[in-house]
């Protein structure tokens, strides 16, 4: 059933999906003939030749703490929870190649790389282009603002019609707020140029999932900090947002098997924890009993509904 609030979520959710669809559909058209390993093509399991190598290859955007390199080595929470799912299906080593955010999709697309491990929001935009595993990390919102936050930001209402500039990255679902509410925005690559808006006073703040945003005010000797996180409540309808592994469309086997294995971790708070923990994540960040990406793929979904079916405040 089609309603306003579905009309509002598509409009919402245009910014970070229509420049991601006319860039995907680029690089898929410069795909080789026979380049893709479908899960169930003539070419065989794909599962089975990355079972066979020993390694899978995922794309990532070098965002703390999701997936990032220290060191020269890949780490973060959506990675070492890929170890262990992919480890568990015989596929003991995870490499990555960086990307920007809005190559992500297209590059797994293009077989650049098997999955995207960046933690990326589960949205109808996107299932159009890809196919999402189950949930496996929540998402709230919150800003990055000078110290003393000194506009008293506290949830996405304190920035509309404010005319204040919002640093958004871009791709991201903060995009989609801004360009759906009456709010200046001021898009930017990565979370180094939003940190750099901030404190050359270009934006007044930067908004970002509130996990990045703690961590990124953390490692910063910068006078900034990171506002109480939120959920986004966009005309009058709570975001719920969920990120999750990405895969080809076609790649079924994979997604399936990496799924029954993501599922012995949600079910287990302690062993969900024993991953995310290390990495900032908290049990509010850990998906409830009951969503699926199937609920949060569907454009007619009413996610006032779905909110209040898991129990969920905002």
């Amino acid at each position: 059933m089609q309603s306003t609030r579905t009309t509002n979520r598509r409009r919402a959710l245009a910014a970070a999906g229509s420049a991601l669809a006319l860039t995907a559909l680029a690089a898929c058209s410069s795909v080789d003939e026979g380049g893709s390993s479908d899960g169930d093509g003539e070419g065989g399991s794909h599962l089975a030749e990355l079972q066979d190598a020993g390694e899978i290859n995922v794309g990532f955007f070098g965002e703390v703490p999701y997936s990032y390199e220290e060191g020269g080595e890949l780490t973060g929470a959506t990675i070492e929870l890929g170890r262990q799912i992919y480890g568990e299906l015989g596929i003991d080593t995870v490499s990555g190649t960086q990307v920007e955010w809005n190559a992500l999709i297209p590059g797994v697309q293009a077989d650049r790389f098997d999955a995207v491990s960046a933690g990326m929001s589960i949205l109808p935009e996107r299932c159009e282009q890809a196919a999402f595993a189950e949930p496996t990390i929540m998402y709230t919102t919150a800003f990055l603002v000078p110290e003393g936050n000194p506009e008293g930001l506290t949830d996405w209402q304190s920035v509309e019609g404010s005319g204040l500039t919002v640093a958004v990255t871009q791709g991201a679902i903060e995009a989609g707020y801004a360009e759906e509410t009456d709010v200046e925005a001021m898009e930017v690559p990565d979370r180094q140029a939003g940190l750099d808006a901030v404190v050359s006073g270009r934006a007044d703040a930067y908004a970002l999932t509130g996990i990045s945003l703690r961590a990124l005010a953390e490692e910063t000797d910068q006078a900034v900090e990171a506002t109480e996180a939120f959920v986004a409540t966009i005309n009058g309808e709570p975001q719920i947002g969920a990120g999750a592994e990405v895969f080809r469309q076609d790649d079924t086997e994979l997604l399936d098997a990496y799924n029954e294995q993501l599922a012995t971790i949600t079910g287990d708070e302690s062993a969900w924890l024993e991953i995310m923990e290390p990495f900032g994540f908290s049990a509010t960040e850990m998906p409830p009993e009951g969503l699926t990406a199937e609920a949060l793929c569907d454009p007619d979904q009413d996610l006032s509904d779905l909110a209040d079916e898991l129990g969920m405040d905002y």
